[in-house]
């Protein structure tokens, strides 16, 4: 699952790509935008920058932005850097498996083997989606309550 960090990074990445080439954006207005928690969201851009995703410059005229075009930051990419690996549970992670306390057979484990499904399923989505394809989708309808998509 997407946690609150995961889904605000996102989210700021979005406003960032809006931008035009050239601009920055401060932390506070990213945040006010977005309706995102300024000092939560200060610990998220600097992770995404030491993760190669962003750059930072200070001064009056500083700011974000993006370190590389929208076309190269993969969405799997910038959730794994803020949320860790994308399996569903530690077994089923191919970037930083854990077998299971309760588990004697990893290997042949009917869990373990559906939720690699899982995790691959997510990982085919995630790795080949574009930060530029992320930000051109088109939102669904919500009426009375209920997505029609």
């Amino acid at each position: 699952m997407l946690t609150k960090k995961g889904k605000y990074g996102l989210k700021a990445l979005v406003d960032l790509a809006q931008l035009a080439p050239g601009e920055t954006a401060f932390v506070t207005e990213i945040a006010t935008r977005n309706n995102i928690p300024k000092k939560f969201l200060d610990t998220i851009l600097l992770e995404l920058r030491n993760n190669g995703m962003l750059r930072s410059k200070k001064g009056p005229n500083g700011g974000y932005s993006l370190s590389k075009p929208a076309s190269e930051i993969m969405i799997g990419q910038v959730i794994r850097a803020l949320d860790g690996p994308l399996a569903p549970i530690r077994c089923a992670s191919r970037t930083a498996f854990e077998a299971c306390d309760d588990c004697s057979d990893p290997v042949g484990c009917q869990v373990r083997l559906s939720m690699t499904e899982v995790r691959d399923a997510i990982a085919s989505i995630l790795d080949n989606m574009t930060l530029e394809q992320f930000v051109s989708r088109k939102g669904s309808d919500i009426e009375d309550g209920v997505l029609s998509v």
